[in-house]
């Protein structure tokens, strides 16, 4: 019975979350692709469930919820209260207990310590976090404590502020499940909260790092101020440090976790070295690069060794940015840039977070920090104030989740704000201003406005990936979508296509990936979405459930078994994708176009069309079929391939100048020769524009050049590119640039 309720570390991945949950199968995950994760195991949903059952629990707790209105706080603290009280008072059935008991000896002799953490089966998700809503126990000992704390574990399931989010994002009260992950515990020199990206900007070329001494539990909780550094990711080069003062910590003393005081001599050292620091940055890079998605990760570190003890999917992704040089106001206090935006409002010190009547809808929320309880709080407010914590610290994460403007880390903010009838925070600087702050004639929304009305010869399409962000890239300007990633959503399935077809089950693969690229089509509908069919390479589509066992294992997978070649050596799978395209369609969205990314040779063409014309595809003014020119012999080469009829052509900038200059682009000893402006590089952007132009197709770029270098946009549109498709960041910018330049020609 015991591989019914636990599961090692080594035996699960990613794709195991209905029963070891997010944390479990992230944390399995880590283990099998090599990362430093402390040993452990994770006691099962099976486990909380057949208890549930065993103590006939099932009905009472459905006929709670069948009288309780969640939106009133009182029978949200009594319906939380008796239910947890039910599930501790439960008895365990004794399979349950030794398993548990066996596997806490297999992990150690002599009792060892471990951290006990919950994992609701519904958690880590890319599209909701319910990450800090259950309860993490640390430095457990024995096998009686273990027992209670995951039982207490399971009870956490049904505190008031898990009960609530489920309620908000229609989770099923009681579908959703508990593991509990047993990991030897850590005892945290420093510790710390590190993104993949900046997580207030969104810059995907840093990684940010925030560290405290002790403990991680006071950085999430806010109760110190961490120091923050920033790494660029390219080359884990240091690009900003900032060292803050710490005067407590928690750490384990005896038998008990503590809060100590630091000696005086440490409070302003800086807590990780630089090369630590560097060695930190690497680690995040690459479970980014594993997961394909930005990563909010807990690292810890112990007598020198760094440890991962857990990575989740970053879900507070938001791109609204407040520029302060344009405001006009008194700065009263600074803190960090926690979540962006420009929140105004009457400032309500709450001490309390179950005060919440002291609120009012659109006040600013003062407090010294804040904790999962806040979040009723928080929810009224439109704008937060902290006094202690970082970027990574609760009020920070889920104030971007909510996509209110935060300010944490403002030192003496409830004394120096207090007094003030309304006061503005700008999330995007740290800044909090006297009065109600508006923004001079060139603000934000005059500027948007503005920029709706320029109009470009050119083009401007967006590059995209993540279907969370569809309707909110939609409403800035742009013509389209010039480039839709496959991958994001191939991941988010999180299985190999190729289990489905052994299951003989295609159409949940189909139906799946139709409800997403759906999604796209209509935020964007009538302007086009050309989606690039799945580019993933043979270590990535590995890391898919299943993978292990179709993929083979490459040198170079850059250069190998990728793009067209695989579609027509995996016919079925390439099918499953255009039969969900085709349903896409078929549903009315004509806009969805198709890019064929990495083809190698003319032949790959003449294959690929008759597969579409197989699935009911026929090429059209409705339905446009575009080639990527990756290949210096395809850019060479063009005219073979209009010949054989093509609508349009997307140049990726990212690979042409990788096979153009013989570099791989994922090896950073020799990145620095990786240069998009290379006069090679450069004529051969030229040959393809001016090939497509002469051939009367559509010709757009899409790899970064086009979203980085000035100069080279400049070269594109004078050689007649018809489109630019960027990175959302860079929309208004270049549209701003694009139609100055354009204007420039056309006057002379």
């Amino acid at each position: 019975m015991a591989s019914k309720y636990i599961k090692w570390f080594s035996e699960i991945d990613k794709g195991d979350t209905a029963t070891v949950g997010g944390k479990g199968a992230n944390l399995g995950e880590l283990t099998g692709a090599g990362f430093p994760v402390p040993p452990g195991f994770v006691v099962s949903s099976n486990a909380y469930f057949d208890v549930i059952e065993h103590n006939n629990l099932k009905s009472k707790i459905a006929s709670f919820f069948a009288f309780t209105n969640l939106e009133n706080t009182k029978e949200l603290v009594e319906i939380s209260r008796n239910i947890q009280s039910l599930i501790l008072s439960s008895s365990v059935p004794k399979p349950i207990i030794h398993a548990i008991v066996d596997a806490y000896s297999r992990l150690g002799s002599d009792d060892p310590l471990v951290a006990v953490r919950s994992s609701a089966t519904a958690e880590d998700l890319p599209s909701a976090s319910f990450a800090g809503q259950q309860e993490t126990y640390l430095n457990i000992k024995g096998d009686h404590i273990l027992l209670d704390r995951i039982r207490a574990c399971w009870a956490s399931l049904f505190t008031e502020r898990a009960i609530y989010y489920r309620h908000q994002n229609n989770f099923d009260h009681m579908e959703v499940g508990l593991a509990a992950v047993v990991e030897k515990m850590i005892q945290s020199d420093v510790s710390g909260i590190a993104f993949s990206i900046d997580p207030v900007t969104n810059n995907k070329s840093v990684i940010t790092i925030e560290a405290i001494y002790g403990l991680g539990e006071y950085i999430v909780q806010g109760k110190v101020t961490p120091d923050h550094y920033e790494v660029i990711k390219k080359d884990c080069s240091i690009l900003e440090k900032e060292i803050k003062k710490q005067t407590i910590a928690y750490e384990r003393r005896g038998r008990k976790n503590v809060e100590i005081k630091i000696p005086l001599k440490f409070q302003e050292k800086q807590k990780l070295s630089d090369s630590q620091i560097v060695e930190l940055g690497l680690l995040i890079k690459n479970i980014e690069k594993h997961y394909f998605f930005p990563q909010d990760i807990e690292w810890a570190l112990e007598k020198g060794k760094l440890f991962i003890v857990q990575s989740r999917p970053i879900t507070t992704l938001n791109n609204d940015k407040v520029d302060s040089e344009k405001h006009l106001g008194t700065v009263i206090v600074k803190g960090d840039p926690a979540s962006p935006g420009l929140g105004v409002g009457r400032p309500v010190i709450i001490n309390d977070p179950h005060k919440i009547d002291k609120m009012q809808r659109g006040d600013i929320l003062i407090a010294s920090m804040t904790d999962p309880d806040y979040v009723p709080v928080m929810k009224k407010a439109s704008g937060i104030v902290t006094e202690r914590g970082g970027r990574t610290s609760h009020a920070a994460i889920v104030s971007r989740e909510l996509g209110l403007p935060a300010v944490v880390g403002a030192v003496d903010a409830i004394k120096l704000l207090s007094p003030e009838p309304v006061v503005s925070v700008n999330g995007s600087t740290g800044e909090v201003f006297r009065g109600s702050v508006r923004v001079a004639n060139t603000s934000s929304s005059n500027a948007i406005s503005s920029m709706k009305k320029l109009k470009t010869i050119t083009k401007i399409y967006v590059n995209l990936a993540e279907v969370e962000r569809a309707r909110e890239v939609a409403s800035l300007h742009v013509d389209g979508v010039g480039l839709l990633r496959a991958e994001f959503m191939i991941a988010d399935i999180g299985v190999h296509p190729k289990e489905f077809i052994k299951s003989n089950t295609q159409n949940i693969f189909i139906d799946k990936l139709a409800s997403k690229l759906k999604k796209f089509t209509q935020a964007f509908s009538p302007r086009p979405v050309v989606y690039r069919a799945t580019d993933f390479k043979t270590n990535e589509y590995r890391n898919l459930k299943g993978g292990a066992n179709y993929e083979p294992k490459e040198e170079n997978p850059m250069l190998g078994y990728r793009g067209a070649a695989r579609y027509i050596a995996d016919r079925h799978v390439f099918k499953m994708e255009m039969e969900a395209i085709r349903q896409v369609r078929e549903d009315g969205y004509k806009n969805l176009h198709l890019m064929i990314p990495f083809i190698r040779s003319p032949l790959e063409l003449v294959e690929i069309k008759k597969m579409l014309l197989g699935v009911g595809l026929r090429l059209s003014q409705e339905f446009k079929l575009w080639i990527m020119v990756e290949i210096p012999s395809v850019a060479l080469n063009l005219d073979d391939y209009v010949r054989l009829g093509i609508d349009g052509v997307s140049i990726g900038t990212n690979d042409l100048t990788m096979l153009t200059l013989g570099v791989d682009r994922d090896n950073e000893s020799v990145a620095h020769l990786y240069k998009e402006t290379n006069p090679a590089v450069v004529y051969l952007l030229e040959k393809i524009v001016k090939t497509a132009k002469k051939a009367g197709i559509t010709v757009s770029v899409c790899g970064q050049a086009a979203s980085d270098y000035a100069d080279i946009r400049e070269k594109l549109i004078k050689w007649g590119v018809t489109s630019l498709s960027i990175n959302v960041d860079a929309v208004d910018r270049v549209r701003q640039e694009i139609y100055e330049f354009e204007k420039k020609i056309w006057q002379k």
